[in-house]
Parts: C-alpha cells; structure tokens; sequence
C-alpha cells in the first residue's frame, strides 16, 4: 500500500492502524508476544516504514510513550542511538513487558548506544524480568555485532552468566541462554570458555541453570 508522508505520531500511528492485520494477533499470542495494544504489523512492514522514516529521536519518545507494540518496535528503529541517554534506557527498560519488544530494542538501539554494555552488566543483575532479560539480550547482541570488542570483555560475562543462571523465569533463562551461546560461537577461544561454563551449569542442582547448560552445550560442540 501507499503510504502518504508522515510528519507526526499521529500519522504514524495511523501508518501502522492501515498496515495491521488483526489476523496475526492470535499467531503473536501463541508465541508469548503481549498483544493488547498490537495492531498486527509484521516485522518486515516495520522494517519497511522505519526507513522510510529515517532517524528522529524526539518522535522516536513520543512513539514510545503511546506504548503501543508497533510504535515502540518501530521507535527503537528509528531513535538515534547517540542521543539515547541513560536515564531513557533507564525509562525505556522499565516499560518493557514483552520478550519481542526487549528483543528489539536491544538490537536495534540499545546495543549502539555509548551506554551498552555499562547496562547489559547493570540490567544483569535487576530483579524486574524484562529489565534481567534486556541485559542479557544486549549480551547476546553484543556478542554479534560488536566486533570491535576485546576477548576478555566477553570472558568477563560468562561469571555474570553463571550467577544469574538459577533464575528460573522463562524469560530470563531463555535469554541467559541466548548470550552464552552467542559468547561461545564469537571465536574458537571464546567457545572453549563458554563449553567449560555450559559443563559447570549442566552439574547445578538448579533446574534452569542445568537447563541452560545443556541446550548450550548441544550447541556449541562441534558435529
């Protein structure tokens, strides 16, 4: 479809209203995506309309502050990562009640951000859920596309990894998974470190920590 120039939220949030399919609602559903303020937008639609957006980080806030799903996936897309201050990811983390939504925003903001990995290790160790499972999501993230990062800055993690390994929430031990996983598969000597983590894990006497030793373990030993 057409979309017409979009100068204000509300445009934008009218973009997303056309663009919706309410169809798709009960498939996020099922897949543990919150989906009372969701119009049904796919993530390429999203990915489409934010470059058409480009950068404007005071819309990125007020996007943000309709805490509507689309309009803060898209928000995050389209914030400018070196205007995002602390106390907004701060603010920003707080709001998050959704896997997909803290999954976004660390890859597609957060992670940029000069703060990254000062809140991967500070979000670590919140007791919120969504705020655990956004420092260990930024971890993951990190692990991927940071690749300027030194060696011994991941070998750092693997000790905040094992600590928080016992948290038996779904989605943090999911995402404690995630970045010891990603940890592992960033080079050969990162990967060693990793496997030695994943045994230690796998011999806890915490069902989710044993857990998370286990689907890394599988994952990361060579075929």
């Amino acid at each position: 479809m057409a979309v017409p120039a979009l100068s204000d939220v509300e445009e934008v949030l009218a973009a997303l209203r056309a663009l919706g399919k309410p169809g798709n609602l009960a498939g996020m559903a099922r897949f543990a995506i919150r989906t009372e303020h969701a119009f049904g937008v796919g993530t390429p639609a999203l990915r489409a309309l934010s470059k058409r957006l480009g950068r404007d980080h005071a819309r990125a806030l007020r996007l943000w502050d309709t805490g509507v799903r689309e309009a803060r996936l898209l928000a995050a897309m389209t914030a400018d990562p070196s205007a995002m201050t602390r106390r907004q990811m701060e603010r920003w983390a707080r709001d998050l009640d959704s896997w997909d939504v803290c999954d976004g925003c660390c890859l597609d903001l957060f992670r940029k951000t000069p703060f990254a990995w000062e809140k991967a290790l500070a979000w670590s160790a919140r007791k919120p859920e969504f705020v655990k499972r956004a420092g260990f999501a930024l971890m993951a993230t990190l692990a991927v596309h940071d690749k300027a990062a030194p060696h011994r800055k991941f070998l750092a993690l693997l000790p905040v990894i094992e600590r928080e390994s016992t948290d038996e929430r779904n989605f943090v031990k999911k995402a404690v998974n995630w970045a010891l996983r990603q940890i592992g598969k960033r080079d050969p000597r990162l990967r060693g470190a990793a496997l030695r983590t994943s045994a230690r894990l796998r011999k806890s006497e915490s069902r989710s920590a044993r857990w998370i030793g286990s689907d890394a373990l599988r994952e990361l030993r060579l075929p």
